[in-house]
This record gives C-alpha cells, structure tokens and sequence, in this order.
C-alpha cells in the first residue's frame, strides 16, 4: 500500500531532502508552508501537492488535514519543520516577537501533531516527527526565545511518544546539533550537516520496528562540540 507524507514547513534544505527521499521511496508528498509559491518547482520534481499552511494558526491547521483528507486520506508519516527566532538581549527581547516564536516553534507542533494523532489513531498507525535543534537540550545566551520553543517542542514529543505508543503511532524528535549545509554557507569537511543524510535518518526512524523505536534522535557533524 502506497504512504502518505505530509511536511509541514516545506522549503528549501531539509524539507526538500525529505520531499526527495519520500518520493524516491514511492510514497505520495504532500507539502505545507505559509507560502507554498515558493515550493512550485520541488512540487514539480517531486510530483507533490503543495498547500498553504501556517502552522501556527489553529484554523489553518486544521484546513490543512481537512483537505489531507480529502486528497488522500490520513498521512503515514507528519514531519513538523517550521521555525522561527528572534535574537537579543534577554532585557531587551520584543515580547510580541517572543510570542511569536513560541507559537511557530513549538504550539504549531502541537496544532499539527493533535491533527496528526487523531487521524493516525484511528487508522491504528503512524509516525510523527519534531525536527528540534541544539537549542532543545542547550539555552545559548541571547536565544532565549528558540531555547523555550525547542524545549517546549522536545517536551511535547516526549509527551505523546509515552501516551501514543501504546495506540502504535511512533514519535520520535531529532535534535539537529549543528549547522545544516546550504548554498552559499561552507565550514570546511563535515563542518555541516547534509540536508539528505538527515532524511534518511527520519526515514530509517519511520521504518523502525515497533519493538525497537527511537522517540530521540541527535544528529552532528563529528567537528561539532557537545
């Protein structure tokens, strides 16, 4: 039976590595981002569908696995990539951008998860995938903001991998610890992680079997300190 993959803030690096790879592997790519203009040519490449979609707005949302559903029934495997930040002193941080950094990185995972686990629950499968970074185990000075997203969003996942296992849906977060290569951004060998050998970590996570899951993944380049 073919699998349904659904992306939620699709763009470029990673979330075109997974597109790729998924389609690569036979399955049906569906793609959401706020501006799903700009994934016209990857929709192409990979003959999926593109929606419009943020993440962090619960209507839309929830508009978004409406027309899922419509299109192709419940997804196998939901990946939660948005992200946003803001940066600063912490005396000296926009309290509304503060907000919306909460909202995108870590209360749109949820919005999309809940979605997701509704659908998969009934089906009696599934997987959900948070993509967190080094900001979900590590506050940095003047990042608060990411920090309290991410380990929010590592919370979240930790959560739901203990209540929706039983009921055979896989969660599973990945703490992406270091830069992710892209054009125009080099720091020498291995200084960078690339964006396909991350995809296939989330699809070698998807496929594991139920009696070995991972619910968290870190990934790093070997030159990075931790």
């Amino acid at each position: 039976m073919t699998e349904t993959a659904l992306i939620v803030g699709a763009g470029s690096g990673l979330s075109a590595s997974l597109a790729r790879l998924f389609a690569k592997e036979g399955m049906r790519v569906a793609m959401a981002a706020r501006e799903p203009g700009k994934l016209a040519a990857l929709a192409t490449e990979t003959k999926a569908t593109a929606y419009r979609c943020d993440a962090s707005e619960r209507g839309e949302v929830e508009a978004l696995f409406k027309s899922m559903d419509r299109d192709f029934g419940a997804p196998d495997i939901v990946v939660y990539n948005p992200s946003f930040r803001t940066r600063g002193a912490f005396v000296d941080l926009d309290p509304d951008l503060v907000l919306k950094t909460l909202l995108v990185t870590c209360h749109g995972g949820f919005l999309v998860a809940q979605q997701a686990a509704k659908r998969m629950v009934e089906k009696g499968s599934g997987s959900i995938q948070l993509t967190g970074a080094s900001a979900s185990v590590k506050g940095y000075a003047q990042s608060a903001p990411f920090a309290m997203g991410k380990f929010g969003l590592r919370g979240l996942a930790q959560s739901m991998a203990r209540e929706l296992a039983p009921k055979n849906i896989h969660v599973a977060h990945f703490v992406i610890d270091g830069g992710i290569r892209e054009e125009g951004r080099d720091r020498g060998p291995d200084g960078l992680l690339e964006p396909d050998a991350i995809a296939e970590s989330y699809l070698q996570v998807h496929r594991q079997h139920r009696s070995a899951w991972t619910w968290e993944m870190e990934l790093r380049p070997w030159t990075e300190n931790f």
